[in-house]
Order: C-alpha cells, then sequence, then structure tokens
C-alpha cells in the first residue's frame, strides 16, 4: 500500500467521487474503488473488500457508508466526516435544484429524453461494476456458488435481500469453521473512544429531529425526520426496498401521490451519489404542501435537508462506532469468512439489480410469473423499446470498447437521449 495521503488530498477525491457517482451502488463502489484501491493504492484490496462485506450489513447506503469507512481509515473521524459528506454532497444540491424546479414546473417532462439516456448509461456501468466485483469478491469455488444463490434467490424467488444476505454471511460463518488462511495484516485501531463516539452521533443525528419535534409538534417537517430517522434504522436491502416503506408512509401522511414519488425517483436517477437522495424530493415536496405559502420555500428546503440528515446521519454512527470492532474481525477466522461470503453474495445482488434494471428499460410490459416461493418477471417481447436498446447497445460500446470516462459517458448519453426525443418526434 502505498504512502497515506494528505487530508486535502483525500477531501479532493471525495469530492471527484460525490460528483462522478452516477450507476447507483455498484458504479460508486466500483468508482470508489478504482480511485482508492487501483490508481492510488491507500487501501490494500482485502481490506476494501472487507470493508465493504461489512457496509452490506448495515442499514442505509452502503456506499455512502464505504466512503465514510475509507475517509475514517485514512484520516480518523475528521476523515470519515469529510468523505461521507463530500460524497453526498453534489448529489444533495442537485436534487435540492431539481426539487424546487419540480414544484414550480410540474411534472418536468423535459427530462424525459434526458433520463433515458442517463438510464442507457446506468445499465452499462452497472455491468462494468458487475464485472470489475465479480473477479474480486467471488473469488473461489465457494465464493462464485454463494454469488449464483444470492443472484438465483433474488431473482426466481421471493426471498428478501436482507435475508439473502443473513445466510450467505451464516453459511460463511459455518464455512470458517473448516478454518483456512487468516489475513496475516490484522491491525487494527484502538477501541477506546468508541462509546463516546457512538454516543455524539447519536446526539447529532436526533438533536434537529428533536428540535422539530419542539419547535413545530405535527408539522410536515418533524414528520419526516421522525419516519426518515425510523427507516435508517431498518433500511436493509438498498434504496428500492426503502422506496416501498416510503410510498406507503407518503400514501398514509397525504405527501405525495404514487406518481409524484415515480416522478421523484426518474430525478434521482440523474443525479450522482446515492439513490436514496429521492428522499431529499419527498422531504421537499411533503414540506413544500404542507408550509404556509409565505414560509414555502424555506421550509421546503428544510424538509428536503431533514429527510437527508435523517438519511445519511446514522451512517457516521454505524462506521464509528463499529469499525474498531468489525477491524478487529479480520483476523477472526469465522468471521472473516462470514464476511467474504456476504461479499460474494453481494455480486449476485447487484447482478439480479442490472438484470432488474435493464428489463424494465428495455421492455414496455412485462408479466410476473409466481408458483409458491417462486417468481419471476418475464418481459413481454413484443414491447421491446428499440430506443432504449439502441441507447444501451451505445453506452456499453463507449464503456467497454472505448473506455469513455464516466463523466463523458454521462455526457455523450445525455445528448444522445435529447437527440432520438427529437429525431423520433418524443
Amino acid at each position: 500500500m502505498s504512502g497515506a495521503p494528505s487530508f486535502r488530498q483525500a477531501c479532493a477525491v471525495w469530492l471527484k467521487v460525490g460528483c462522478l457517482g452516477f450507476g447507483g451502488p455498484a458504479g460508486q463502489i466500483a468508482l470508489l474503488h478504482r480511485e482508492v484501491v487501483e490508481r492510488r493504492g491507500w487501501v490494500d484490496e482485502d481490506r476494501f473488500a472487507h470493508a465493504l462485506s461489512f457496509c452490506m450489513l448495515l442499514p442505509g447506503p452502503e456506499a455512502q457508508q464505504l466512503a465514510t469507512w475509507l475517509g475514517w481509515r485514512l484520516h480518523g473521524v475528521r476523515g470519515g466526516l469529510a468523505a461521507g459528506l463530500l460524497f453526498v454532497l453534489p448529489g444533495l444540491l442537485a436534487m435540492l435544484g431539481l426539487s424546487a424546479l419540480y414544484v414550480v414546473h410540474g411534472q418536468a417532462r423535459w427530462a424525459a429524453p434526458v433520463l433515458l439516456g442517463l438510464k442507457a448509461a446506468v445499465v452499462a456501468l452497472v455491468l462494468q461494476a458487475l464485472l470489475r466485483m465479480a473477479g474480486r469478491a467471488a473469488r473461489g469455488r465457494a465464493g462464485a456458488v454463494a454469488a449464483i444463490l444470492a443472484f438465483l434467490a433474488l431473482t426466481c424467488t421471493i426471498a428478501p435481500f436482507p435475508l439473502v444476505i443473513l445466510v450467505a454471511g451464516l453459511g460463511g460463518w459455518l464455512w470458517g469453521a473448516r478454518g483456512g488462511p487468516i489475513a496475516a495484516d490484522v491491525e487494527a485501531p484502538p477501541l477506546n473512544g468508541a462509546g463516546r463516539a457512538a454516543l455524539v452521533c447519536l446526539a447529532v443525528w436526533l438533536g434537529p429531529v428533536a428540535l422539530a419535534f419542539l419547535l413545530a409538534p405535527g408539522s410536515a417537517l418533524a414528520q419526516i425526520g421522525a419516519a426518515f430517522s425510523g427507516l435508517a434504522v431498518v433500511s436493509f436491502g438498498g434504496a428500492y426496498a426503502a422506496l416501498a416503506y416510503v410510498g406507503q408512509v407518503s400514501g398514509e401522511l397525504g405527501w405525495l401521490t404514487p406518481g409524484q414519488m415515480l416522478d421523484g425517483l426518474g430525478l434521482a436517477e440523474t443525479t450522482p451519489g446515492p439513490l436514496v437522495l429521492v428522499f431529499v424530493f419527498v422531504g421537499f415536496v411533503a414540506a413544500w404542501r404542507d408550509a404556509d405559502p409565505a414560509l414555502a420555500w424555506p421550509m421546503a428546503v428544510l424538509g428536503g435537508l431533514m429527510a437527508a440528515w435523517a438519511t445519511f446521519a446514522p451512517s457516521f454512527l454505524w462506521i464509528f462506532a463499529g469499525g474498531p470492532f468489525v477491524e478487529r474481525l479480520r483476523g477472526h477466522a469465522r468471521a472473516a469468512a462470514a464476511l467474504s461470503w456476504v461479499g460474494a453474495a453481494v455480486v449476485g445482488v447487484i447482478a439480479s439489480l442490472a438484470l432488474w434494471f435493464a428489463v424494465h428499460l428495455l421492455f414496455r410490459t412485462g408479466n410476473e410469473a409466481a408458483w409458491g416461493p417462486f417468481r419471476a418477471t418475464l418481459p413481454d417481447l413484443v414491447s421491446l423499446d428499440p430506443t432504449a436498446l439502441g441507447l444501451v447497445a451505445l453506452a456499453c460500446g463507449l464503456t467497454f470498447a472505448m473506455r469513455l470516462p464516466i463523466l463523458a459517458l454521462v455526457a455523450v448519453m445525455t445528448l444522445a437521449g435529447a437527440a432520438c426525443s427529437m429525431l423520433l418526434g418524443g
């Protein structure tokens, strides 16, 4: 591993990742790996994979948690804070801006052609990340089996994501009893201060929520803080699983309609950073609708920021309080095997998400086939969207054949989507 970077050098990388973090968690994790492991060697391969497995077991956005862990590993608490904040800041600002445009201009139809090109780019980026991660995390026969079983479980059964990860970890734990090589480098930060860090993070997380309840009980702002704080504790399964809960709460509290939720998700797909930034849109629109017209704008911004705070602040608690303990597990045979199997299962999870995303992008309609605990989404082949197929093929060519950088790929595909819309009269 090369020498540790200065704090300023690390911050520049975290901001770069935050600005270029398109492609969902798979693309963001791959970008972190390329910048931190491949290009700079700040963290070695095994430690990166170990940290990724740990973050996949936590509730909340795993890519932001991984960035926070990397920053913490390099520069302690201030490094973790800088990495986690800079990772989400560009997308947060973009989402606030798009939310403001949405409440003014309605359904944001102007974004549709751009969104199509960006979605095609996302498919290519996720495929690229999947191939890279498969070679890294699903090594050996056991890793390959874990990845395949995880893919089949999520694609062909009703098994929820947390159960798949739990079973993978349990299988690795049992497999670890057979013995095996243990990482020689098990140096870990001291546990001193972990409890204090947990208490501070907990107070910082819940402080704004409590303040909202004290100053405006029953308001949308207080409801947003409570709802997303609760979600932060149980949001296993990634952004799409969390969206089901948010959609239910939004309907019960009258925040957003299902159509508006879909609009917000579409806008979130166009921004860098975690897909759960869609919660900023939810908080913004909910607070806008609840506020007095004279205070609509400041309350809407506060609503978006409250949703972001309650979503991302807990990640610092999980990392700062749990990181030292997990680092020490690198020398424990069963724990190391469990985390290794979780990392392999994550490859299958990402493959399942990539398939789901590609099918829903390329085909306009499909049917759900179910038999007992088994289920699968079967696309209607006659509903194939040739424009989407052409854009995906273009994105894959630019990614794999021309090796276009992420920012250039996003720019080209944005223009390609807009051009297709104009040429086809969309």
